[in-house]
């Protein structure tokens, strides 16, 4: 499979510009340059920046400053410290991927659509110059199965507004089913050879949220080892049937163990396509809640990365430092020399 470059070996900088205080003191102090020196000394090779669109445009679409120029920082602190960026667009006026009564419109709306057609002009048209150590990513997470065709039609439309202003940037494209391993078969062929197909992944979903408050009927005094039996976790995902959704389920009468080879499986599908279609598949989100026990944790990050080092996967983890997956966090202090090897 093409092999995506200088994108090998990432973590995303969550919490900061996207799901985080618009408040001036968060801005100035949840990352900084001493942050970005530090994940250059993991050995990455990148960071992946999600932004919300709250941070760098006001209600009525004018520009908001203060969220471009940490933007403008958080480039600049890469640049100096040898490190490559995603700028993910993480939630756009009308479609969030956490909130589906607020992105009902989204998908069906012209004037929706046309607002984050502007919001790619604008962007792209800033950053273009950066094209040499940055990739841009649509958008993040499209829930719905249900809206495949609309969605490509509109990042087409996206990738054609971003190629005015930046025609050799890379572009971050992903599918529905909160970019699910499953889906990268439904996207739309590449237009150029700087598509890059975007997954996210955190299988099996009932370990790696374990006792997430946010997660459906998830009991908050839940926990499951990893690896497992598959028994158990069947069991376990019948209890809890949010936890059923993506790839996971797809193939079950096939899986028989966790462990290396059943990422190697989960990945397959999505390795044949990019490589029918010459296309780098890059996996921007994946990761450990913090309730898992920390060997366990470990376990997970191990199996993971040995699969992605097969095929060739870029990723970033989720992420530096709190969100419930912090890298950097306490927690992990006494391990994170041996995660941060496998990352």
């Amino acid at each position: 499979m093409k092999k995506l470059l200088g994108y090998q070996k990432g973590v995303n900088l969550g919490g900061w510009l996207s799901q985080g205080k618009l408040e001036k003191e968060h801005l100035d102090t949840f990352i900084t340059e001493k942050d970005i020196a530090v994940i250059a000394s993991w050995g990455c090779d990148h960071v992946r920046l999600p932004v919300d669109f709250e941070n760098i445009e006001n209600t009525d679409g004018t520009e908001n400053a203060a969220g471009y120029t940490c933007i403008d920082n958080c480039i600049a602190w890469c640049r100096k410290n040898n490190l490559n960026i995603v700028l993910d667009l993480h939630k756009t006026f009308g479609y969030i991927f956490d909130d589906a009564d607020y992105s009902a419109d989204f998908f069906d709306s012209a004037e929706l659509q046309a607002r984050f057609l502007r919001l790619w002009d604008t962007l792209s048209a800033r950053y273009a110059g950066h094209s040499d150590m940055m990739m841009f990513e649509m958008l993040n997470e499209v829930v719905s199965f249900d809206v495949a065709d609309k969605w490509n039609e509109i990042a087409l439309r996206c990738i054609a507004a971003i190629r005015k202003n930046a025609p050799t940037v890379k572009i971050l494209f992903g599918g529905v089913g909160y970019s699910a391993v499953n889906a990268v078969k439904y996207l739309a062929d590449p237009v150029d050879e700087n598509i890059v197909y975007n997954i996210h992944c955190y299988e099996p979903l009932v370990f790696t949220h374990q006792a997430a408050y946010w997660v459906q009927d998830m009991p908050s005094d839940f926990h499951i080892g990893y690896p497992g039996s598959i028994d158990e976790y069947n069991a376990a995902m019948q209890r809890i049937s949010s936890t059923k959704g993506g790839a996971f389920h797809d193939d079950d009468a096939a899986i028989t163990e966790l462990g290396t080879p059943f990422f190697e499986k989960l990945f397959q599908e999505a390795v044949a396509v990019c490589e029918s279609r010459n296309v780098s598949l890059y996996c921007g989100e994946y990761g450990v809640i913090d309730q898992a026990p920390v060997a366990d944790t470990l376990r997970w990050y191990r199996d993971i990365h040995d699969a992605f080092e097969k095929y060739g996967i870029g990723r970033a983890a989720w992420t530096y430092k709190v969100m419930d997956f912090g890298l950097s966090d306490d927690r992990l202090k006494d391990v994170v020399s041996q995660l941060t090897a496998l990352l």
